[in-house]
């Protein structure tokens, strides 16, 4: 189970494990954003700090029309266990975003009231 907590403004994150092309491990703020039904999104300069390599490059629609965005493997720890995941890269993120997908294995619960948020 991985805690999560919310922002000022209520918004959903989680710290995940980066593991790079050098085995060096960076621990991130990822925000869940239930609009993205992908795995994760980064920032293309995050990604290549990591030394991801780039896989395909693929048109995708947005909220500000189709961006084509490049697509990488990338190698996540989350919740003890190691991952690759598909992530997009483009330089219009400011976030690291988590998408859906995460959603399709694991039960997220979420009571703002309590300051409760997990995802198991």
């Amino acid at each position: 189970m991985i805690k999560g907590y919310f922002n000022l403004r209520g918004e959903l994150f989680f710290d995940i494990e980066l593991k790079a092309t050098d085995s060096s491990i960076v621990i991130v703020n990822a925000l869940l954003d239930t609009g993205f039904t992908d795995w994760l999104a980064m920032n293309i300069q995050d990604i290549d700090s990591l030394g991801w390599s780039c896989i395909k490059t693929q048109e995708k629609q947005t909220a500000g029309g189709i961006i084509e965005f490049n697509h990488y493997a990338g190698t996540v720890f989350f919740d003890n266990q190691e991952m690759t995941i598909p992530v997009i890269g483009g330089g219009e993120f400011t976030h690291v975003l988590m998408g859906l997908q995460w959603l399709n294995n694991r039960r997220l619960v979420v009571d703002r009231k309590m300051d409760l948020l997990t995802l198991t």
